[in-house]
């Protein structure tokens, strides 16, 4: 079966400088996600962090700013 979302994301709002989190449920623990701004798929680094726990995935976005939106 395909991996599907239980909860989708919603939209976040955060005050710039604070560490926005965006997190989704899926149907399939360790499934495979990609993050992505536009086209360009989001790797760890010191700005964005991608934690993924059983089903439950998380991107946190470090110091937000407005062109994080």
């Amino acid at each position: 079966l395909p991996v599907l979302f239980k909860h989708w994301l919603k939209n976040e709002e955060v005050e710039e400088g604070r560490t926005a989190v965006l997190s989704c449920e899926l149907t399939k623990p360790s499934a495979h996600v990609e993050w992505r701004k536009g086209d360009t798929v989001l790797q760890t680094s010191d700005k964005y962090e991608i934690k993924q726990e059983g089903t439950r995935v998380e991107l946190l976005i470090y110091d937000a700013e407005a062109q994080d939106a």
